[in-house]
């Protein structure tokens, strides 16, 4: 299985929009959204990934097929006085979950932007608070803090990519 994560060209930008409303509807599980009465979700932040410094949209792909995307966005962070980076939103078509796809992108994406990573969950969405744990502490060793954040509802995972120890996507040395 070939996993390649590509930047998204702003003239590809509809396929990324695409993708965000099957996200938006697999999300409906976790969160009570409706469409709006175009039957659309929406994404609010969209052109922000071609607009703003700091915002990075990538598409996955195995095997050339689109797979999935991944937002990246960094921001600053004045209780740690530095910038940090975050998965704004993170999406793999079912037909390729429980495969490890999602912890391969991860790592290659922990890698592509090193630095303090805040990755958050929402309370309600337990799959990811449990994918997430799992691939944060096989990154980092276990060298990660959760914490909660005023304004987010669930938990945070913070850590250094930095100080990673240089483990393969598989988690073996």
């Amino acid at each position: 299985m070939n996993i390649t994560v590509e930047a998204v060209p702003i003239e590809q930008k509809s396929v990324l929009r695409n993708l965000l409303e099957l996200y938006a509807y697999d999300f409906t599980e976790f969160i009570p959204d409706d469409v709006n009465c175009y039957g659309l979700y929406g994404y609010k932040y969209l052109d922000y990934y071609w607009t703003e410094e700091g915002r990075h949209p990538f598409i996955i792909y195995i095997d050339g097929n689109i797979a999935g995307f991944i937002l990246i966005r960094r921001y600053y962070v004045s209780e740690l006085n530095d910038y940090t980076y975050s998965i704004a939103e993170f999406f793999i078509m079912k037909k390729y979950r429980k495969q490890g796809v999602g912890r391969k992108v991860a790592f290659q994406i922990f890698d592509m932007f090193p630095g303090i990573w805040e990755v958050a969950e929402v309370e309600e969405n337990r799959p990811a608070q449990a994918f997430w744990r799992k691939v944060i502490h096989t990154f980092t060793q276990g060298k990660f803090d959760e914490i909660h954040k005023e304004g987010w509802n669930g938990p945070v995972q913070r850590f250094n990519s930095l100080k990673h120890t240089d483990l393969d996507v598989d988690g073996s040395n």
